[in-house]
C-alpha cells in the first residue's frame, strides 16, 4: 500500500514582487532591484518596443529564466531556455555549479542565448540555443569549441558571429564562430586583459559610432565588483581603456550602502535613443561585516554617452534603491494571481527543482487540483542527483510560509516537511517522520559539515501545520496540532541562511535561499499551494 501525504502549502509574501512605480510630474520613480531575489548576471535585448532579459540559474531547473517587459521596469517571466532534462546534464555538480551567466541577442528574426554549464569547478562548455518565439520552447544546445565562461554573442554588420568569453590566463578571448555547428572559424585570440583587476569576466561587445566597445566586469562578484569598458576601431583590437574606469562600482561606498557588489552589466538602447544598463547587486543587512540572504538581484540605471564617446552610468552617482527617470513610459503588467491551485498543465515558472528532476516523481494529473510528488531516497544533502523538492526563491526579507500536512508514513525513516535551503551544505527543515508510537515532529539543521536534530516531539496520528516566518535577521519555525491553527508554538529561532557568513572561505557565488517542500523515502505526496 502506498503511503500518502495530503498537504496544503501556503506561502504569504509580505512584500509585492511587482515594482512599485510612482509618477512625479514628467518623471517616474522606480525601485531597485527591478527583479528581487536570486536573479543574477542579467543580459538584455530589445525588439521593437519589447525588452527581453535572461539570468543565471546555477543548479536550479528549469534553467535560464527569461523575462519580458514593455518599460524596463516591470517584468513578467515568460519561460525558461532550458526546460528538458535532455538539454543539459546537471549531475555531478558541486555547489555553485550549473548554468552560469547567459547572454541574449536578437538577429534577423531569431533570438539567441549563449551560456555554459559548470560542473566540478570546470566549464562543461559553452552552448547556444535559439527560438523564433522566446515564450515558446528553445532549441537543443549546440556546443562551441571555445571554452571559458560568461559567453557573449556578437553579430557584426557583415553578418559574422563572434563568441567572446573569459579564459585563462585571466583575460577576454574571442573567435569567429559558426552558430550552426559551434565550430570556431578563426583562432581563439586574447583581445583584452582588462584593467588589471582580478577575474575579468562578463564580456559584452557593442558597435556604436564606428567603435567596437568591450564591456566587462572585474574584482569578483563580491563587494569589490566593478564594471570597466574599452573600445577599438576594429573588432580584434587593440582596445583603448576608458579614462573614467570603473564606470560602475560601489566598492568605495560605506558598508551600510543598501546596494553593494554592483557589476556584470549589459547595455540596451530604447526606441527614443536613450541608453540603460541592467546589472547585478545585492542588498546587505546587519552590522559590519554584513551579509545578504536574497542572493544577487537585477538592478537598472540610466546611461548617457559623453562628448568623448564614453558611457556615463547614473551620472557617476551611486545607484539607489529608489530611482527617478524622465524618459520611460510605464506599462505595468496585470498583477499575477497569488493563488496556485495546480490546475494548469504545467507548474508555475516561479517554482524550481534542484538539478535534473525525475519527472515521474511529479504529476499535475494524478489528483485534480493538486500536485502529487513521488519521492526518492535522495536527500537535500545530495549534490549529484535530484531530491524530490519543489521550491521558490526567497525574494523578500519578510515572508510567511505555511504547510498543513497529513502524513502517515509506512516506514520509520519516512519524512516530509518544509525547508529553507541555500545548497546541499546549508539548509533547515521542519518535518514529520516515524509511525504510530514513533511518530514525531523534528527540526534539523545542516550548516557546513555540522548536522543536528535540535528539536523532537512525539505526536499522535493527526494533521500538523508548519509555518516559517522571516524578518531581516531570523527565520522563526512553528508548528501546531489538532487543526488548532491559531495556537502555534515556536519551535526555534535560527539565523538566516546567508551567502557571506555561511560560505566564508568557500568560493562565494552568492547563492540564494529557497523556500520549499521536501520529502525523503516516502511513496507519494499530494499538495496544494497558495501564494498570497
Amino acid at each position: 500500500m502506498m503511503t500518502k501525504l495530503n498537504t496544503l502549502l501556503i506561502f504569504i509574501i509580505l512584500s509585492s514582487f511587482q515594482n512599485t512605480n510612482v509618477v512625479l510630474g514628467q518623471k517616474i520613480e522606480y525601485k531597485n532591484p527591478i527583479l528581487s531575489g536570486f536573479y543574477p548576471d542579467p543580459s538584455i535585448c530589445r525588439v521593437d518596443d519589447n525588452y527581453y532579459m535572461v539570468n543565471s540559474s546555477f543548479e536550479y531547473f528549469p534553467g535560464i529564466p527569461i523575462w519580458h517587459s514593455k518599460d524596463l521596469v516591470n517584468w513578467k517571466q515568460i519561460g525558461h531556455c532550458i526546460t528538458k532534462n535532455e538539454q543539459i546534464n546537471y549531475s555531478n555538480l558541486l555547489k555553485f555549479g550549473g548554468i552560469y551567466a547567459a547572454t541574449i541577442r536578437y538577429h534577423n528574426g531569431t533570438f539567441y542565448v549563449v551560456s555554459n554549464n559548470v560542473a566540478n569547478g570546470k566549464s562543461g562548455g559553452n552552448f547556444i540555443v535559439q527560438t523564433k518565439d522566446p515564450a515558446s520552447e528553445w532549441s537543443d544546445p549546440i556546443w562551441f569549441e571555445q571554452k571559458g565562461i560568461d559567453p557573449d554573442l556578437f553579430f557584426d554588420l557583415d553578418g559574422k558571429a563572434y563568441l567572446i568569453t573569459n579564459g585563462g590566463p585571466p583575460a577576454i578571448y574571442m573567435s569567429e564562430v559558426d552558430i550552426n555547428s559551434g565550430k570556431s572559424l578563426t583562432e581563439i585570440k586574447q583581445i583584452w586583459k582588462g584593467t588589471g583587476g582580478k577575474y575579468p569576466e562578463g564580456p559584452h561587445i557593442y558597435f556604436l559610432n564606428d567603435y567596437y566597445y568591450l564591456l566587462i566586469s572585474e574584482g569578483g562578484t563580491e563587494q569589490g565588483h566593478y564594471v570597466v569598458i574599452a573600445r577599438s576601431k576594429t573588432i580584434w583590437g587593440p582596445f583603448e581603456e576608458c579614462p573614467n574606469n570603473p564606470i560602475l562600482t560601489h566598492r568605495d561606498q560605506d558598508w551600510r550602502s543598501p546596494l553593494q557588489g554592483t557589476g556584470h552589466a549589459d547595455f540596451v538602447q530604447t526606441q527614443d535613443g536613450s541608453w540603460w544598463t541592467v546589472f547585478l547587486a545585492f542588498r546587505p543587512v546587519g552590522d559590519y561585516p554584513n551579509y545578504h540572504q536574497l542572493g544577487r538581484e537585477t538592478c537598472l540605471a540610466p546611461v548617457r554617452w559623453d562628448d568623448k564617446g564614453w558611457p556615463v552610468i547614473n551620472e557617476n552617482k551611486p545607484i539607489s534603491t529608489t530611482m527617478t527617470a524622465s524618459n520611460l513610459i510605464l506599462k505595468p503588467w496585470p498583477l499575477e494571481s497569488t493563488r496556485d491551485e495546480f490546475n494548469n498543465d504545467t507548474i508555475n515558472f516561479k517554482w524550481n527543482f534542484i538539478r535534473n528532476p525525475d519527472k515521474k516523481n511529479y504529476s499535475l494529473s494524478d489528483f485534480n487540483g493538486y500536485l502529487s510528488m513521488k519521492c526518492s531516497k535522495s536527500t537535500l544533502d545530495d549534490n549529484t542527483i535530484s531530491p524530490t523538492f519543489l521550491g521558490r526563491r526567497q525574494q523578500h526579507f519578510n515572508f510567511i510560509a505555511e504547510t498543513k500536512l497529513s502524513f502517515y508514513p509506512e516506514k520509520l525513516n519516512d519524512e516530509a516537511g518544509i525547508t529553507m535551503i541555500m545548497n546541499s551544505k546549508f539548509h533547515y527543515e521542519l518535518a514529520v517522520k516515524g509511525k504510530d508510537k514513533n511518530r514525531k515532529i523534528f527540526f534539523r539543521y545542516t550548516l557546513g559539515n555540522g548536522k543536528c536534530c535540535s528539536f523532537e516531539k512525539k505526536i499522535k496520528n493527526e494533521p500538523v501545520k508548519f509555518k516559517i516566518e522571516a524578518d531581516i535577521n531570523f527565520y522563526y519555525f512553528y508548528y501546531s496540532l489538532n487543526n488548532c491553527l491559531p495556537k502555534l508554538q515556536v519551535v526555534l529561532q535560527v539565523p538566516i541562511l546567508e551567502s557571506t557568513a555561511a560560505l566564508m572561505a568557500a568560493n562565494p557565488k552568492d547563492m540564494p535561499t529557497l523556500i520549499g517542500l521536501n520529502t525523503k523515502k516516502n511513496k507519494l505526496i499530494k499538495l496544494k499551494l497558495i501564494i498570497i
